[in-house]
């Protein structure tokens, strides 16, 4: 099933690019959207038994951790491909729509290729080259529009990107050398899963070096401030269903590179050196993006700047350690990538209906758009932190992580910062829902695809806020040991037991 994962978007990709009409592209998208998130749910369903999934001699490797990102990842793809159809036949001319939506499925296809490979490799040099595929075919849809705006953000985000994920190549390349001690019948050791078990061999001056490495180039493609200027741009000018995958799924791939190094330095260095560079990255990005979403005019740059408060937040939950701060962190992953999709896939409904992304220039959604307008508002509220919402209950959990595990100053900072962007976020959204809407605004709603789409997201991140199901339960939880370093049964026997 493994081997299908990685078939299935890149078979997908090449008969949209060769496929000339575009409805025929839009059908084999969605169906192998389809195919993929039903996989990766399988895949899931088998992992939360104890026993990961390998293959190529764990090249391809799933544990919980990995088969949450997966999952995560596969089912945003889907929401994104069924947005995509709406929304693509509204941006674009219907004499371009034959001639250009091939392109941008193979490269979304690609795209998501990369995204499942980084979250399914067990090899920390597969990681890095997937982090890097990410980096060099997303620029192309970022740039999708060929405009003058668009192109300047895909260089920016390109130059900004590769610089970044440059330290992390040094990095990987520094933990490797830090193995050296580990034993010789080692057969890889750029293998994750052998280098955990015997971390504890690891050189410690070379890890502590090689572990900022690694923070600093795969926290610049996960938007850690001040690597974050990339960011509002990528996220604005692109298409919108490709900032929601960004926003949604590619952050977090980012973060779950750090996550794999962060378990194998956490087993030969003191806990306390890497959750306080997590806690100063997280701490860091939460305060600039609180005072840039208050000035905001942009909806596309504000989401952007959302996202960098929330992979703060994120960084923070991990850093203030413990089970409750890191099953915190994991739940506010899922939680943030919901929400700011949705809130992604509001913006480009209304940017379609009022030909602007400007905010001030969007009045009286609700009644010009009913079901858009609605979304709006939950959506808003939701990614505010208003219960019973689903990010409600993630900072409720991180920030009670933070106050037990004694860090009083960072969690009254991020409680004071959120208080803030409530504020900012509620005086937004308010304004863009009701007041009269502007004159010549059509109404009803852009597409039935685009409508589709949000509601399939509303539906979890309102049932999250409430209840949390016993499957994802039992994944973040095997997730919570895997990254606290509680070793389970597969690990004490080596890798030869996967097989």
């Amino acid at each position: 099933m493994l081997k299908c994962l990685l078939a299935i978007p890149l078979v997908t990709g090449c008969l949209c690019l060769f496929i000339k009409k575009g409805r025929v592209a839009e059908l084999l998208n969605l169906l192998g959207a389809s195919l993929c998130f039903t996989i990766s749910i399988l895949v899931l369903t088998d992992i939360t038994k104890g026993q990961p999934r390998c293959d190529f001699d764990g090249l391809i490797y799933v544990d919980a951790l990995g088969g949450f990102f997966l999952f995560l990842t596969l089912l945003l793809s889907l929401a994104i491909s069924i947005y995509s159809i709406g929304y693509m036949r509204q941006s674009l001319n219907k004499a371009d729509l034959d001639r250009y939506l091939g392109r941008y499925y193979f490269y979304l296809n690609l795209f998501i290729l990369t995204m499942i490979l980084a979250v399914t490799t067990g090899n920390l040099g597969i990681l890095w080259i997937s982090i890097e595929a990410t980096t060099l075919i997303s620029t192309c849809l970022v740039g999708f529009y060929n405009e003058r705006t668009s192109l300047e953000a895909a260089w920016k985000y390109l130059i900004i990107c590769a610089v970044g994920i440059t330290f992390a190549l040094f990095g990987t390349t520094l933990f490797y050398y830090a193995s050296l001690n580990i034993p010789f019948e080692l057969r890889n050791t750029l293998n994750w899963y052998e280098i955990t078990r015997f971390a504890d061999r690891l050189d410690p001056g070379l890890t502590k070096v090689a572990f900022i490495f690694i923070l600093i180039g795969y926290g610049t493609k996960a938007g850690f401030a001040p690597m974050h200027t990339w960011l509002p741009d990528a996220h604005s000018q692109a298409p919108t269903p490709v900032s929601a995958l960004l926003s949604g799924v590619l952050l977090k791939c980012a973060l779950y590179g750090i996550l794999r190094f962060y378990i194998i330095a956490g087993k030969c260095l003191d806990a306390a050196y890497l959750n306080n560079l997590l806690l100063t990255f997280g701490i860091a990005s939460l305060v600039i993006a609180t005072f840039f979403i208050l000035i905001q005019k942009d909806l596309k740059r504000l989401l952007a700047y959302s996202s960098l408060e929330h992979m703060g937040i994120i960084a923070a939950g991990i850093g203030f350690g413990g089970l409750l701060g890191v099953y915190g962190a994991l739940f506010h992953v899922l939680n943030h990538a919901l929400v700011k999709s949705l809130m992604f896939f509001v913006s480009g409904n209304l940017s379609i209906r009022y030909h602007t992304k400007n905010m001030e220039n969007i009045k009286g959604a609700v009644e010009t758009m009913p079901l858009t307008g609605t979304a709006l508002l939950l959506g808003s509220f939701a990614l505010a932190g208003v219960p019973p919402f689903n990010i409600f209950m993630s900072e409720i959990a991180i920030l009670t992580a933070g106050f037990s595990s004694g860090n009083i100053l960072a969690s009254c900072i991020i409680l004071v910062s959120l208080v803030i962007v409530f504020a900012g976020i509620v005086k937004h959204s308010t304004a863009m829902a009701f007041n009269s809407p502007p004159s010549g605004v059509g109404r009803g709603e852009v597409d039935g695809w685009t409508v589709l789409a949000c509601s399939i997201l509303l539906v979890p991140i309102v049932i999250l806020g409430i209840y949390i199901p016993n499957f994802l339960d039992n994944i973040f939880n095997q997730s919570v040991c895997i990254i606290t370093g509680e070793e389970t049964a597969w690990m004490k026997e080596g890798f030869s037991s996967m097989k």
